[in-house]
């Protein structure tokens, strides 16, 4: 729940640099985790490491708590509620595109979990000053194709027409044509080139979506993916970045209902199921887009439901946001938030979260997209 964060800096540029950064995490650490016990020995014995090597390896322990902690500071995230939930599957000796490929789909199959979505997340290999980690160039492990097309719109998902153009010039045969083609992962390794990964069918559960009340909505052959596993940032753990982590809650329906279906840069439904309830689209003032987007969102919400697979509306997510402040505030943490996202797309102001100000600095360990990967997700790389 809740995409993006905003554009960070680079890892720390000097080995003292980094020892900073370590130090802070690992006191944190132990601040929470009284029984990590007193954090001396272990700050000096990271010290020596990264004096020796240039880097330092977390402890298992120091995994889980920054991968979790990095959650909890995801300014624009909406459900960190559930934050130590968090499972961590640790992959960090993996740095080869076709195991990553492989650990991808694995990650999908235990976070589908027959519909009762698991949070989890899948940390790979670290850069290294000798050895950058491996990059999933995807924005999330799941997303459709988008074709281009010089006569008409985009068939699939125009989001994604970068990517798809850059796996089919990697060989990818493309899919049949629909507007809901699996895309492949890219990966890239150690060696800098980019290959591309078919993901298997039953790593990836998805959802058609039907109306509770309208018959002619199965017509439209509308589908969206259960995971909304984000693929192209970094995890940040003192001063450690690990570029190829995806990570997962479950979806938030806003997110499927009122943006990558309704967005007018993405699929555009809003005129089509404007027509289908016979509103009049030729007048702002008649609110039909308003009214679709209501309808489109209680397809989402009931089709999830119907399928037994793991979704959240916007009204209960609100509510839960406002306790996480609560707790996080009551242990005496901060807690950054960016208001134009934690803010739903439809019906903000008869939310809770609207009615308020938030703190927006962004706390560390966090999740984060460098400018590289967002180029990436684009088919493209930063200069």
């Amino acid at each position: 729940m809740g995409h993006s964060e905003p554009q960070a800096a680079g890892p720390p540029a000097t080995r003292g640099e980094l020892a900073e950064e370590a130090e802070e995490f690992i006191r944190l650490h132990h601040r929470e985790e009284p029984s990590a016990g007193d954090p001396a020995a272990r700050i000096a014995a990271v010290h020596a490491e990264i004096e020796a090597t240039g880097t330092y390896r977390h402890t298992r322990a120091e995994l889980v708590h920054g991968a979790r902690v990095a959650w909890r500071n995801s300014n624009r995230c909406i459900g960190r509620l559930y934050w130590r939930s968090l499972r961590i599957r640790d992959r960090r000796h993996i740095d080869d595109a076709d195991s990553v490929a492989r650990e991808a789909a694995e990650h999908l199959r235990e976070a589908n979990n027959g519909g009762r979505i698991r949070p989890l997340i899948t940390v790979f290999a670290p850069d290294a000053p000798d050895r950058p980690g491996p990059r999933i160039w995807n924005e999330q492990l799941v997303r459709y194709a988008g074709y281009a097309s010089e006569y008409g719109p985009a068939v699939g998902d125009p989001r994604n027409a970068g990517i798809t153009e850059l796996a089919l010039r990697l060989g990818w045969p493309g899919g049949p044509g629909t507007h809901f083609d699996l895309l492949p992962l890219v990966i890239e390794d150690g060696d800098g080139k980019p290959r591309w990964f078919e993901l298997p069918r039953d790593a990836v559960l998805e959802v058609e979506l039907r109306h509770p009340e309208q018959s002619w909505y199965a017509g439209l052959g509308l589908r969206w993916h259960a995971v909304p596993a984000i693929a192209n940032m970094c995890l940040e753990i003192g001063g450690i970045c690990y570029p190829a982590a995806p990570f997962n809650g479950w979806y938030m329906g806003t997110e499927i209902g009122a943006r990558n279906l309704a967005d007018t840069d993405r699929y555009d439904l809003l005129p089509r199921i404007a027509e289908q309830l016979g509103l009049d689209t030729t007048n702002d003032r008649s609110l039909w887009k308003d009214r679709a987007l209501v309808e489109l969102n209680r397809a989402v919400l009931h089709s999830f439901d119907l399928a037994g697979v793991t979704v959240t509306d916007h009204h209960t997510e609100s509510r839960r946001f406002l306790t996480h402040l609560d707790r996080e505030q009551s242990r005496g943490r901060s807690v950054g938030a960016d208001w134009s996202w934690i803010v739903p797309p439809i019906s903000g102001s008869a939310t809770p979260v609207f009615h308020r100000t938030y703190d927006p600095t962004q706390w560390r360990p966090a999740y984060v997209h460098h400018p590289e990967a967002t180029a990436r997700a684009s088919g493209e790389r930063s200069a």
